[in-house]
């Protein structure tokens, strides 16, 4: 089935997904409207007490440990149980992976956990996949095309698609003997300069998943959406903002703004290649 990213982009406004998000608290808010924005409904519901009868209301998940808290981790891990028992997508974003080694423990052993999507930056995506030592907190210091054999590899492992951001993205997937890579341009400088865009880019991802998924779209295809979404809304705000302060009101209005046929406008190009033709990848 060809991409439909208008198809993918209408339905994910039909439907208006409940997203619970175990995020940071830097990104809380600006998650949240990320979500708003895009017709998606935001549940910050963090709290070990209730995390978990919540993620079989939600109709999928973010795990997101930026800020960790003990109440966070044993969220964290009832919401990942249910989504499993109830195989309800979710998303994993590791944070910071390698560069504090509590924290990288936390992240592996819920990469263990069947994630449908990991979504990081490239530096967290090499020292998830262990062939990388992670970046300088939060920043990645490695260039996407250079950990796309790391992706490869994280894919393998766990069976999720790895989406890595960067000025390209890039997402992967690997199916038997089949990987597909898709790379994504456009976005805009002022996106990293801003808190919030990778971790709520997290979180439009499991709206894509939830919203897409059921309707029989893989999520391959629903990844790139959000990332297409992503870009498209943050070179449109980008051309309106005089500097990061501005950025963020007009990439929310973008995001609201978009219309579904605008996404045929997206810069993506994916590849499928096998197993043994991997040396160009």
């Amino acid at each position: 089935m060809a991409l439909d990213l208008p198809a993918l982009h209408a339905r994910l406004l039909a439907t208006a997904p409940l997203i619970q998000n175990i995020t940071n608290t830097v990104v809380q808010q600006f998650s949240a409207n990320v979500l708003l924005a895009v017709g998606a409904a935001p549940a910050m519901l963090d709290h070990e007490a209730d995390a978990g009868q919540f993620a079989a209301l939600a109709d999928a998940i973010l795990v997101n440990f930026g800020t960790a808290t003990n109440q966070q981790l044993l969220a964290a891990d009832a919401a990942i149980r249910v989504a499993r028992a109830l195989h309800k997508p979710w998303v994993l974003d590791p944070v910071s992976i390698g560069v504090i080694d509590y924290r990288s423990t936390r992240i592996r052993q819920a990469a263990e956990q069947q994630p449908t999507v990991i979504r990081g930056n490239a530096s967290e995506i090499a020292a998830l996949a262990g062939l990388g030592t992670g970046g300088r907190g939060v920043d990645s210091t490695d260039e996407v095309d250079a950990v796309l054999t790391a992706a490869l590899s994280l894919a393998q492992t766990t069976g999720a698609v790895v989406a890595v951001s960067g000025p390209r993205d890039a997402v992967v997937e690997a199916s038997g003997s089949t990987v597909r890579v898709a790379r994504l341009g456009g976005g805009h400088a002022l996106m990293p300069r801003v808190v919030g865009t990778g971790c709520s880019l997290g979180s439009l991802t499991a709206a894509y998943l939830a919203a897409c998924c059921k309707e029989g779209a893989s999520a391959f295809d629903a990844t790139i959406a959000a990332h297409a979404h992503f870009k498209l809304a943050g070179q449109a705000a980008g051309q309106q903002a005089q500097g990061p302060g501005s950025f963020i009101p007009a990439f929310l209005d973008a995001l609201y703004a978009l219309p579904s046929a605008a996404m045929t406008k997206a810069e993506v190009h994916i590849e499928v290649r096998e197993m043994p033709d991997l040396c160009g990848l």
